[in-house]
């Protein structure tokens, strides 16, 4: 099978991903649970093995021990340079693109893959990734920083979209505003006056600088208060403390569809 899409930057960085993996842990790991087969593809790893390595670790030691990921390439060079960091059966790599080389895994992590790609692309690729997951497959598609400070992602089953999460490294947080720089492809030229996205920074922007007499307690309870009255002022934000603490903000896709 021919793989589908183009080669990446491949740029990496251990832990570059650990922000979005415990998401998934927390968010997806009843649905690998329930899975007749904890299949999970890592989807463009990129010219390291170590994303694909380190999510591997967490959803074995957090979600199921037998869980297997298997790290997926279109460039050739970087599967074989990827091989000596497998353990199969738990961790392996091979060819392969948003056609996912025939697998039917429980769930797909495409990071920092879609950037590269035109906007009108961003659904195709959507599309195409998830007519290949197995029955219940949930895809997690977005883009962080190198040092994955800063970060969006996109919840989709094979209906389509279902959350977008924000997220971000409290203690260098500036605003909530340079979370623009990092939203999924569908988003990024969408934060104009007219969209609802840029809405919703603009929201998390007042919030967070109505906020700043929260400060002097740290950027866990100003991002709190922030979350919160936001959520006050009618957005749909989902979750609660205990996922906002880690720096997050899920909302349903819907209430930030581009228009």
């Amino acid at each position: 099978m021919k793989p589908v899409g183009a080669v990446t930057r491949g740029t990496t960085n251990p832990n570059r991903l650990r922000r979005v993996d415990n998401w998934i842990v927390e968010t997806c790991g009843d649905a690998l649970r329930a899975a007749a087969d904890p299949l999970v593809v890592d989807l463009g790893y990129g010219a390291s093995p170590v994303t694909a390595v380190e999510l591997r670790a967490r959803l074995a030691t957090a979600v199921r021990a037998d869980v297997r990921v298997v790290g997926l390439e279109i460039d050739p060079v970087r599967v074989a340079a990827a091989l000596p960091a497998a353990d199969p059966p738990g961790l392996a790599f091979a060819r392969g693109g948003f056609e996912l080389a025939g697998l039917r895994p429980a769930l797909v992590r495409a990071f920092n893959v879609l950037r590269q790609y035109d906007e009108s692309e961003a659904g195709a690729a959507w599309r195409t990734i998830t007519a290949g997951l197995a029955p219940g497959g949930l895809l997690v598609e977005g883009t962080c920083d190198e040092l994955g400070r800063l970060g969006g992602w996109v919840l989709l089953d094979t209906s389509g979209p279902r959350t977008l999460t924000l997220a971000a490294k409290l203690t260098t947080l500036e605003s909530p505003g340079q979370l623009a720089e990092r939203l999924p492809k569908a988003l990024i030229h969408r934060n104009v006056p007219g969209e609802r996205i840029h809405d919703l920074l603009r929201a998390l922007d007042d919030a967070w600088h109505a906020a700043a007499g929260y400060a002097p307690f740290g950027p866990r309870q100003r991002w709190l208060r922030t979350v919160t009255a936001v959520r006050e002022s009618g957005w749909p934000v989902l979750d609660g403390p205990r996922r906002w603490r880690h720096g997050e903000l899920t909302v349903p896709w819907p209430s930030v569809t581009p228009t």
